[in-house]
């Protein structure tokens, strides 16, 4: 059997900024009531200027936390990628960061762009290096500064978003567990629906230790919804009878926390109760392409994670694009 990624580590970070519903409440036209009842949110970190807490900080301190739990030195790494939009810099990338925080030199490092995709798109990268042999120990972050492209007077976007990181390790096995396969698929003629525009956005007072870029997030939300709704539920299902699987023999979804009514829509059409769909949008709000892997080490540290227990992971972002990914879970 050719080799493929079987995840041994995982780790994750927020700041330590909380910001909630109702300081929202001081900026925009919006409630706690509205945004909990329309989104599910009622908090979400907000990363600060000087405390270590940029997209690689983040990002390294979440690996730390990963390459701790899988036994993995980062000197054997042989490859580190990097879901996010919003690195440090335009380049280098942040996983070159990564890469010298962790004194990695051995690993190759490059960043993916794919909106809140990014860390399904890095991890099928990862995954199809594992099976061809080219790489051994790969390291697979999502990670994101949000706060930096929030338009906090659009109350539409700015209750959604927040900051954090999250990452997963990868060893080669041969056994029938590990990453089975990842569906990617994108559509570029609605790129419309969710896109960065070239304008700075004016920060609040209160959060004036954000650091901003020259531009910030635009979302048509109604058809944003519709869409991401269609397209999970279909590549969930597309995912699963890849491998003549079933939503029944999912223990666990793992999906993007964008929406909490989007997470329940698409379940319903899985037909997967929301007891075995994982969730944590309500501390976090969308943290993108960091979600899932954020997710995912809360899941696999409470214990909700069984040997042999398959694993559904599906996204939405950006591009657009949007994926799902069938794990069975290490032993």
């Amino acid at each position: 059997m050719m080799a493929r990624g079987r995840i041994v580590g995982t780790g994750s970070t927020t700041p330590r900024r909380i910001l909630t519903n109702k300081e929202l409440e001081s900026i925009v036209d919006t409630s706690d009531e509205w945004i909990t009842r329309r989104t599910g949110i009622k908090e979400r970190r907000i990363s600060s200027n000087g405390r270590g807490e940029n997209t690689s900080d983040m990002a390294t301190t979440a690996s730390l936390k990963a390459l701790q739990m899988a036994g993995i030195s980062p000197e054997t790494l042989d490859m580190i990628v990097v879901g996010t939009v919003t690195p440090d810099r335009q380049f280098p990338s942040a996983a070159c960061f990564v890469q010298k925080a962790l004194d990695a030199g051995k690993a190759m490092a490059f960043d993916v762009s794919a909106g809140c995709s990014g860390f399904l798109y890095a991890l099928s990268i990862a995954n199809n290096a594992i099976g061809t042999g080219n790489c051994k120990n790969a390291l697979v972050i999502g990670a994101e500064r949000l706060s930096g492209i929030t338009n906090w007077e659009d109350r539409n976007t700015c209750v959604l978003l927040g900051d954090g990181a999250g990452a997963v390790v990868l060893t080669p096995s041969t056994e029938p567990d590990g990453i089975l396969s990842t569906h990617l698929r994108s559509d570029g003629n609605l790129w419309d629906l969710l896109y960065s525009f070239d304008e700075r956005s004016k920060i609040p007072d209160f959060l004036d230790t954000i650091e901003t870029k020259p531009f910030f997030l635009k979302m048509e939300g109604n058809r944003l919804f519709k869409k991401a709704v269609s397209c999970l539920a279909k590549i969930a299902v597309r995912a699963l009878e890849y491998h003549g699987l079933s939503c029944d023999s999912v223990k666990l979804m793992v999906p993007h926390q964008a929406n909490l009514r989007i997470i329940r829509a698409v379940a319903e059409r899985l037909d997967i109760p929301m007891d075995r769909v994982y969730t944590n949008i309500e501390k976090y709000g969308n943290t993108s392409s960091a979600t899932i892997p954020i997710a995912l080490d809360e899941a696999n540290r409470e214990g909700l994670l069984k040997p042999d227990d398959y694993v559904l992971l599906v996204t939405f972002g950006a591009g657009l694009t949007w994926g799902a990914s069938v794990v069975r879970w290490s032993p």
